[in-house]
């Protein structure tokens, strides 16, 4: 503060030399510098705003004093004249600080000497001042009282040395470590001592506490003292003065003044000045009944959804000025808002996008040019730019006003990430065993938003080859295309047979324009598969169960044809770690029939997801899914690999169980599962712990479903995204099984 002072009276004095010397206009014709040392003459008059040939302008004298005394290098900066011929020279005359030849430390123990270098930054050659030197001490000392050595004291020796340069010890005397004993309060008539504690961080020293002061930490110890009396109707408190006085060696007492003042209570709030909303949309916004306790907090947060109202309409520069009236022990609020102008949104600028192409990025603008400018449509916009998968997550939004009338000009700033991936890598299920897998994937083929990827799949019991591709905006549109062609092999070694599949499928889609958020796809696949009874002996003990089987074993390759149509919405503000919103899919699938092919049947499922917020960053996930299948026609049952195995990981899971051992022999025509977690972001919405609850079952009649005979699982587990997807592991236990399960998935099942 003194050195500023300092500065500012120098400038203060150069201006008045300068206008009792100099006259405006006057045209400089040299700039000398004098003084100069360690610098070059060229740095100084680089960073001046005065140049030769100019006219004399007393601001750029005062701006150029400020920039040389910004650049850190100068103790004195003094800017004089000379007349020559018709103008003047200017003389730049400088006192350089001192350059550091050599730094010592000695003392320190509880601040190691390399924390002291970091705090410091006290390198060879860099300049020293006094202002450098207050703030090295201060942040020196904070280090010291947050290791609880309140009564250290640091000093700096300084020895002048040749050439302007000077040679720094820094010592310290650290003493022993001490600690706040107790906290007392003067003046708090309405509560004790406790209860004001427990809103402090800074705590008395105890067996779990170790009693350190910090000043930052306890500056806002007394703005949360402050806020709790206002929230308790004590609007005109005063928190302070406080003071240390010291116990003994090592022990102090922390003593803090309160002034409480009188406690209101509300009356009423009158609302002026409003023209866009009227008086009852505003007045709804506030809770407070007459005679209520004043609650300060409560009031500034219901404020704040005013501000919320009118930044959703484009009034993003509304002024609100209250005023306070007292009335004894009652307080009334008089609110005046001036909107000002309605903003519209000129133009938005797309930065940071260097893989991906802008228009993919457009169309996730939920908000046009031209359009008033509304939050809710910007931060859904910024969420949608987000869910592509494409970009880190601090994607930044600003905007920019361009005109008398308020009109802004949006910037919405990326940065890339990779979205490519190429995978080798192993797994294990309880199923399957060991599973090789060689994968190469793109989610952002040639930028455009195309989606695509070629997987194999290998292991003793599984061969899976598959290729796929979407665009979901064919031809720049809103229509979604996608083809998958695979080829797979998989030996359901629980039910003793082995299935070949071969096939391609096509779906086009569209969004729904009068449904928000929401599209409606359809479908066709066609393929061929062929099953192979692998244990006959098992089979033939439950024959009845597995008739279907033994008839597909004899018949060889069998073709299915079917056409599908899925509904859905999603509402989700993250698809990666969803906080608010919902997610509802309905798909059918009619297989045979018009569609022709071997098999004849109708298969349906029903799942909606809930999200919402809870205490603490904790989200609360529902899931309800209902599926069924049933045949018609030819067909006197469905074929066994498309009915429903629950349990494990995947869409049927339920965890605690191993995968597909949930349900009748054969697998059951009809499911239903619910679930239940909570998650908890430990590092954003890349690494989630969350806890569980599932439940479910499969059958095959209606009569065989009893809610309170649910398999039911529950555990913890933890999701993390890699560059590879999201992987999770969780560790269950299975409530009728009386065992505990792991599983480890790839990808999302929630």
């Amino acid at each position: 503060m003194l050195k500023y002072l300092k500065h500012k009276m120098l400038i203060i004095i150069a201006l008045i030399l300068a206008g009792s010397l100099w006259a405006e206009g006057e045209t400089i014709y040299e700039i000398r510098v004098e003084g100069v040392k360690n610098v070059s003459a060229e740095l100084v008059i680089s960073a001046i705003s005065l140049r030769v040939g100019d006219a004399l302008d007393h601001e750029n004298v005062s701006r150029s004093i400020k920039n040389l005394y910004r650049m850190g290098i100068f103790s004195d900066i003094r800017i004089e004249s000379e007349p020559y011929r018709t103008g003047i020279n200017l003389i730049v005359n400088v006192v350089e600080n001192p350059a550091i030849s050599s730094v010592n430390y000695v003392g320190f123990k509880a601040v190691k000497k390399e924390q002291v270098e970091e705090l410091g930054a006290l390198r060879i050659g860099a300049y020293w001042s006094e202002g450098i030197k207050h703030e090295f001490l201060r942040k020196l000392k904070n280090e010291y009282t947050k290791k609880g050595f309140g009564n250290a004291t640091i000093e700096v020796m300084e020895v002048p040395q040749t050439e302007n340069r000077i040679s720094l010890t820094i010592r310290a005397e650290e003493g022993k470590r001490t600690a706040i004993k107790q906290i007392s309060f003067l003046g708090n008539d309405n509560f004790d001592a406790k209860t004001l504690i427990r809103r402090m961080s800074t705590k008395p020293a105890s067996f779990l506490r170790s009693g350190r002061f910090e000043d930052e930490k306890f500056e806002k110890d007394l703005e949360a003292l402050a806020a709790f009396y206002r929230k308790s109707g004590f609007m005109d408190v005063v928190v302070g003065p406080w003071e240390m006085q010291q116990l003994s060696e090592k022990h102090y007492e922390l003593a803090i003044q309160i002034q409480e003042g009188e406690k209101y209570y509300f009356g009423e709030i009158a609302i002026s000045g409003n023209e866009h909303f009227s008086l009852e949309t505003l007045s709804k916004n506030f809770s407070m009944k007459k005679g209520d306790i004043f609650d300060k907090e409560r009031y500034d947060r219901e404020k704040a959804k005013l501000y919320s109202l009118y930044f959703e309409e484009g009034f993003i520069y509304p002024e609100f000025k209250e005023d306070f009236q007292k009335l004894g022990d009652e307080l009334n609020v008089k609110l005046n808002i001036k909107e000002n102008t309605r903003a519209r949104v000129r133009q938005i600028h797309l930065t940071g996008n260097q893989r991906t192409k802008e228009k993919v990025l457009r169309r996730q603008l939920e908000i046009a040019p031209g359009d008033y400018f509304r939050q809710s449509q910007t931060i859904r916009s910024q969420q949608n730019i987000y869910n592509l998968g494409f970009f880190e997550p601090d994607i930044k939004l600003d905007y920019r006003p361009i005109n008398q009338n308020g009109d802004i000009d949006l910037s919405i700033d990326v940065v890339d990430k990779a979205s490519g991936v190429a995978n080798v890598g192993a797994g294990y299920n309880s199923v399957d065993k060991f599973v090789g897998q060689l994968s190469v994937s793109q989610n952002n083929l040639f930028g455009n938003n195309w989606s695509s990827g070629l997987t194999w799949e290998f292991g003793a019991k599984t061969q899976n080859l598959e290729f796929n591709f979407t665009n979901p905006n064919l031809y720049d549109t809103d229509m979604l295309m996608g083809t998958n062609i695979y080829y797979t092999k998989k030996n359901w070694s629980s039910f003793y047979y082995e299935i070949y599949t071969r096939g391609a499928s096509l779906r086009l889609g569209q969004n729904i324009p009068w449904v928000n958020r929401s599209r409606g796809s359809i479908g066709y696949s066609f393929y061929s598969k062929k099953y192979n009874i692998t244990n006959e002996s098992a089979i033939m003990a439950d024959s009845t169960a597995n008739a279907t089987l033994i008839e597909l074993d004899a018949l060889g390759w069998r073709y299915t044809s079917a056409g599908n149509f899925t509904l859905s919405r999603d509402t989700r503000d993250n698809i990666f770690f969803p906080t608010k919103g919902s997610q509802l899919t309905l798909f059918s699938e009619l297989a045979g029939g018009p569609f022709m092919g071997d098999f004849d049947y109708f298969k349906q499922i029903a799942q909606v997801n809930w999200y919402s917020e809870a205490l603490w960053k904790l989200t609360l996930r529902s899931k309800w899914r209902f599926s069924y299948i049933v045949p018609y026609g030819d067909s006197e049952d469905a074929p066994p690999d498309e009915k429903f195995y629950l349990g494990g990981t995947g869409a049927d899971g339920i965890r605690g169980y191993p995968d597909r051992s949930v349900g009748p022999a054969g697998g059951g025509s009809r499911a239903i599962i619910f679930s239940g977690e909570i998650g908890y972001p430990i590092a954003g919405d890349q690494v989630i712990a969350l806890g569980f609850f599932d439940a479910g079952d499969s059958y095959n009649h209606l009569r065989d479903f009893n809610f309170l005979k649910l398999k039911k699982g529950l555990g913890a587990g933890v999701r993390i995204r890699s560059p590879l997807g999201l992987i999770g592991f969780d560790y269950a236990y299975g409530v009728e099984s009386r065992s505990w399960e792991p599983h480890l998935q790839f990808g999302t099942t929630f």
